[in-house]
């Protein structure tokens, strides 16, 4: 027990009385302390937004700087790194698409006796109606065959081309439009139609981002077909080059 006027019990009181004595912290000195923190942890996001930009993961890079951009704005550290974290997004943004295009082709290679016959092809980017029903898929290829050379040719699942006795195209690249002849075979074995000027066809391919073929139907009418070209990789075709 400790009785009233003990030393202890003075001291008890005197460090209550001084502790609620104590003066608040100055609000600037907070805004400042919590400023510089957030300008710490700003600085260590950009670090490895640096990392990333230096070594050319631009998808890294770009989600680094998303995340300091969203997070601290504001920040020194923020206004640094913005103009190269828009070549970065853009960078970012080239591979994502050139991967897309690219996906788009499929390549096979197909035994022909001792030989090989080697194939490009890609599917129209939207749907064509070709008979007056239901738009149906559209594909173009390039085949190399050993014994029947190079050729290219569209392909229907529907319909038919008004081009037994030849036909002429209307063959747009990245909207210069030019026109080439195109021929329907003889044959049930597929719904095909050549497109004459291969080469031609092929060195187009290779050069623009969107080649348009516009061609007859026995429907009526004309129908187009639209490629997104630009991811062929004319390696595959060695023929062709």
């Amino acid at each position: 027990m400790v009785r009233a006027g003990s030393p202890l019990l003075v001291a008890l009181v005197c460090a209550m009385v001084l502790g609620g004595c104590e003066p608040a912290p100055d609000p600037e000195v907070v805004r400042a302390e919590q400023a510089a923190a957030a300008e710490r942890k700003a600085e260590a996001m950009a670090q490895q937004f640096d990392e990333q930009f230096a070594a050319e993961n631009w998808d890294l890079a770009k989600a680094h700087g998303d995340v300091l951009l969203a997070e601290y704005p504001d920040s020194r550290a923020a206004e640094r790194i913005k103009a190269q974290h828009e070549q970065a997004a853009e960078k970012a943004r080239a591979i994502r698409e050139a991967r897309r295009t690219a996906a788009l082709w499929a390549y096979q290679t197909q035994p022909v006796g001792k030989k090989q016959q080697l194939s490009a092809a890609i599917y129209a980017r939207e749907n064509v109606e070709t008979d007056g029903k239901v738009a149906r898929p559209v594909r173009l290829i390039f085949r190399d065959h050993p014994e029947w050379g190079r050729s290219s040719y569209l392909v229907l699942e529907a319909g038919d081309f008004d081009c037994y006795r030849g036909c002429k195209l209307k063959v747009s690249a990245d909207d210069v439009t030019r026109t080439m002849a195109g021929s329907r075979p003889d044959t049930d074995e597929a719904i095909a139609m050549f497109i004459e000027d291969e080469k031609t066809l092929w060195k187009l391919a290779k050069q623009a981002g969107v080649l348009s073929i516009e061609f007859p139907v026995k429907a009526g009418g004309k129908r187009t077909a639209s490629f997104e070209v630009g991811g062929l990789d004319p390696e595959r075709m060695p023929g062709w080059n």
